[in-house]
Formats: structure tokens, C-alpha cells, sequence
């Protein structure tokens, strides 16, 4: 199963200015996204797993990734899941998942369990799942910097070059990076390259740098647990509720989406 905007997901990687792609952890989130003008949306596997009270690159969360995938499946722009390592060590069982999910892209990590893997191991992994499901936009995360294990660019980019041997459609390598680094990935990688936003470099520097996609990875989920705290504690201090989307629209907004759900009758 491929989600029909595969070919428009793949396009945004291209054009004039990088792809900012936010990263949702629940259908309300995503919907505030999409009707924000985002022309794509992520999901997150820390803000799943997190919400859910479950730790995250756990393998805790595959049946949660799912049902949200195709909970989204009806939004009017493409999505791409975040599958941790796929959730199995066999090529072929997370090859199965994919073909499950009505996704334009998903992300496949090189670590398990906080360690990363052997690049022959996630490189097998990124072929089954091309051959199966040629159509998605398979995101290959590196973890090399973010685990700080072999964190150079040498050795990044020898997992990164192994994984596009195998058929990676892009490059994601989150943790951070300096420009040198991002300039070394960029000028030596002939696929898109993913990195976090972060406070370290602006959009438009990064697009400079030659960056291709922007993720914003588990930041907004953890901003809005922040911004959540910080109105509690400025309504203990005496201060008024800041303002924010009404319950009606919220509702509203998820109530449509629900109707356009399979299986709803008008």
C-alpha cells in the first residue's frame, strides 16, 4: 500500500528551498499542522511513545506508529512515519510492515537499543524494503552523531553511502552538527539530506549548507509539554490564560477529519 502523494513527497525534496517537516505525535497535532500551511507532515516516535507512557527506540510503539498512519492517511498532504528500526530485526518483517502502512515516506534508524547496528544488517533491511514498496521515500537515519558512537563524518558517511547503495531515497543525520559537518555530508551525499532543526543553525543557512529536509523530530511535542507547564504556573502566579484555539474549532477540525475516516457514513 503506498499512499498516492509518493511522487509529491518525493518532489518537495527538490525544491527551491528546503523541505520543513514537522513532526506529529497524534491527529490533532497533525490536522493544526496541515491547516497551518505545512505542505507535508512527519510523525514522531519519542512523542508516541511518550504520550503513550511508553520509552521510545524501544520497539514499544509499532502498533501505535500504525493505527496512526492510517488514522492520517486521509489528510490532503503527504505523510511520513517514523518507524524507529522498523521494529524487527528481519529484513523482511519490517519490508511487511511498510507494504501495511498508507505512507509516502517512513524513517528506518540504524540503531537498536541505544547501540547502532552492523551497516551490512540496516543496509539489508533498506533493500527489502525498496523491493517490496519501490514507491515510498525511504529516509535512512544515521545515528553516529546522536548516539555518539564513530561520530566523524568519515565514518557516517560510510554507513550513509552503504545505505544509498542499497536504495535509500535520503540521508537523515540528527544530533548536533557543524557546518563543516553538514557541508561535508551535503557535498559528498547524491541524495537528499535530513537534519534537525535546531538552535544551532537557521533554516536558510542550513539551505545554504545544501540541506535538503529539515525535521523538527520530537521538538514540538516537547515544546508543547513546556508551553503547557509554563500556563499552569502562570495562573498560579495570578496572570491570565494566554489566548489559544478555541474548543470549537479544535473540535470542529477533528470532527471533519473523522468523518472522511473509512468506513464513517455521512
Amino acid at each position: 500500500m503506498t499512499w498516492p502523494g509518493s511522487r509529491t513527497f518525493r518532489d518537495l525534496h527538490s525544491g527551491p528551498a528546503p523541505l520543513l517537516l514537522p513532526n506529529a505525535w497524534d491527529v490533532a497535532s497533525a490536522l493544526v499542522l496541515v491547516a497551518d500551511g505545512c505542505p507535508a507532515i512527519g510523525t514522531t516516535s519519542l512523542g508516541i511513545a511518550a504520550a503513550a507512557g511508553r520509552p521510545d527506540a524501544a520497539r514499544a510503539v509499532r502498533a501505535l506508529t500504525a493505527e496512526l498512519a492510517h488514522r492520517l492517511a486521509t489528510l490532503p498532504v503527504p505523510v511520513s512515519a517514523d518507524l524507529e528500526d522498523g521494529f524487527a530485526d528481519e529484513p523482511q518483517a519490517v519490508a511487511d510492515l511498510v507494504a501495511e502502512l498508507p505512507v509516502a515516506g517512513i524513517n528506518l534508524e540504524d540503531s537498536t537499543g541505544g547501540r547502532l547496528v552492523d551497516p551490512r544488517l540496516h543496509a539489508a533491511k533498506v533493500a527489502a524494503v525498496k523491493e517490496r514498496c519501490p514507491e515510498v521515500f525511504l529516509n535512512v537515519r544515521v545515528d553516529t552523531f546522536w548516539l555518539g558512537e564513530h561520530a566523524t563524518t568519515g565514518d557516517t558517511l560510510r554507513r550513509a553511502e552503504r545505505y544509498v547503495e542499497a536504495g535509500a531515497d535520503g540521508v537523515f543525520v540528527p544530533g548536533r552538527l557543524t557546518e563543516e559537518q553538514i557541508r561535508g555530508l551535503t557535498a559528498a551525499l547524491n541524495v537528499p539530506v535530513n537534519v534537525l532543526a535546531t538552535s544551532d543553525h537557521t533554516v536558510p543557512r542550513l539551505a545554504e549548507l545544501g540541506v535538503r529536509r529539515i525535521s523538527t523530530g520530537s521538538l514540538l511535542f516537547r515544546v508543547a509539554l513546556d508551553e503547557a507547564a509554563a500556563v499552569v504556573r502562570r495562573l498560579r502566579a495570578g496572570q491570565p490564560a494566554p489566548g489559544a484555539t478555541t474548543y470549537g474549532e479544535l473540535n470542529a477540525l477533528v470532527a471533519a477529519h473523522d468523518a472522511r475516516q473509512p468506513g464513517r457514513t455521512p
